[in-house]
């Protein structure tokens, strides 16, 4: 059985700057392409039965300039639709609505966006999960995607609700690992940078 190892895109202006950035493809910043570069490193020498990623720009572009081959975009591997609150800080969402939290309470529709819970999160995770599931019977697996996307698929890994998401906190341009212990999935890397 192999590890699923999961990449952080690099930073963009609105990671950089705390916005919620769900269904707008942004590109790296200049920093981002170079957090992208600096994961090959950790990938050297490693093969993959299977490589997937967002099929948003900046996680295409990470794992271009990761030196990963052959990567397939996968839908279910966007990051969270922030709804009504694209673009838009915490603190910005706190003003309007002390207490929210996205572990908890979702988002509520936009505009151009639907939004979705937590569990509609989960769903997708699992769906990407199941996906992948066979390719681990050959050896191991690498995704690129997004923060909480990625934060979510762990806790689902791991068997927890899509909500204890909460407790991985994922950098920009890191390269994270799960794996087996005694059969049982388990966190054997997290943030790892060069």
């Amino acid at each position: 059985m192999g590890d699923l190892l999961l990449a952080r895109h690099g930073e963009t202006e609105w990671s950089r700057d705390g916005r919620h950035t769900g269904r707008t493809d942004l590109p790296l910043t200049p920093r981002g392409e170079d957090q992208a570069r600096s994961l090959a490193p950790l990938l050297t020498g490693r093969s993959f039965a299977l490589v997937l990623t967002s099929p948003l720009v900046r996680a295409r572009h990470t794992a271009e300039l990761a030196g990963l081959t052959g990567a397939e975009p996968e839908p279910g591997l966007r990051e969270w639709d922030y709804g009504g609150y694209e673009g838009i800080t915490t603190a910005d969402i706190h003003r309007t609505r002390p207490g929210w939290d996205l572990w908890t309470d979702g988002v509520p529709p936009g505009r151009d966006f639907p939004g979705e819970s937590p569990e509609q999160v989960g769903e997708r995770a699992d769906r990407v999960l199941s996906r992948v599931a066979g390719a681990l019977e050959e050896g191991d697996v690498m995704l690129v995607a997004h923060g909480h996307l990625l934060r979510v698929l762990t806790a689902r890994r791991l068997g927890l609700p899509p909500a204890a998401g909460r407790l991985f906190r994922l950098e920009t341009g890191t390269l994270s690992r799960l794996s087996l212990d005694r059969g049982s999935p388990v966190v054997a890397e997290w943030n790892t940078r060069p």
